[in-house]
């Protein structure tokens, strides 16, 4: 088992012997708020590489180096899935990100709908919150967060190999569609969330014609947009990703 104590993203190469340069934050944070010095243990990942235990060579106030050992972990991709969300309040759109990164999904893609009460999201913020998740969480991939872009553009190119899980605030009440997800083929797949206000009519009926939508209920209550995307990704992880419990 490393020593090391803290993980920090570097998106440079990690392999025996590398030295990788810091930026100010990041030897900031390692030798003024964390009080490491030369010698001490890091654990390291770029999302490419896996994880690496390294330590450090120089310790400066604006700068360092540390020099990568041995790998500690290897490169775990998540399955191939996709969160679509409309955004919301900050904290819990940065929440929503969080969680994400944390729960599995590969790529994260804000999208504006009619009653989106956002026009506009900090793209490399969100993307920072989804480092730090990863980070947090021991993970060794750190999901894209894609600038914000209008549904109806997103859906006007979607592959038709990926499935979407639309998350339908119509559908609460309904039996959750767990074993129905489970019987259906696994491949790439996507997780919808609506907007505070649902989505209107005219999007409703476009993500019902559209032949890789599967409906879903999360329940007997309609959630709220972070809760929804929490449930889903639990309940898409459980019947086709990597928490469902593999055949003996």
């Amino acid at each position: 088992m490393s020593d090391a104590k803290i993980r920090l993203f570097v998106d440079q190469p990690l392999g025996p012997g590398q030295p990788v340069a810091l930026n100010g934050d990041q030897a900031h944070y390692l030798f003024s708020v964390m009080r490491l010095s030369r010698g001490a243990a890091v654990l390291l990942f770029n999302g490419r590489d896996g994880e690496w235990r390294a330590v450090v060579a120089e310790a400066g106030k604006r700068a360092g180096i540390l020099t990568c050992e041995t790998q500690t972990a290897p490169l775990r991709l998540p399955p191939d899935l996709w969160l679509l969300f409309a955004p919301i309040k900050k904290a819990r759109t940065d929440f929503i990100v969080e969680k994400a990164a944390e729960m599995g999904a590969a790529r994260i893609l804000p999208v504006q709908t009619r009653y989106t009460n956002a026009d506009r999201i900090r793209q490399d913020r969100l993307q920072a919150h989804a480092v730090e998740a990863a980070e947090q969480c021991g993970g060794t991939f750190v999901p894209e967060v894609a600038e914000l872009q209008p549904l109806d553009r997103l859906l006007d190119r979607w592959p038709a190999e990926r499935r979407i899980l639309w998350c339908d605030e119509h559908q609460a009440g309904q039996p959750v569609t767990l074993a129905t997800l489970t019987a259906l083929p696994a491949g790439p797949w996507a997780i919808l969330i609506g907007p505070e206000g649902g989505f209107a009519a005219p999007e409703q009926a476009r993500l019902a014609g559209l032949p890789q939508v599967v409906q879903a209920s999360l329940g007997p209550r309609i959630l709220r947009a972070d809760t929804a995307a929490v449930a889903a990704l639990t309940l898409w992880q459980i019947a086709q990703g990597d928490w469902r419990e593999s055949p003996e």
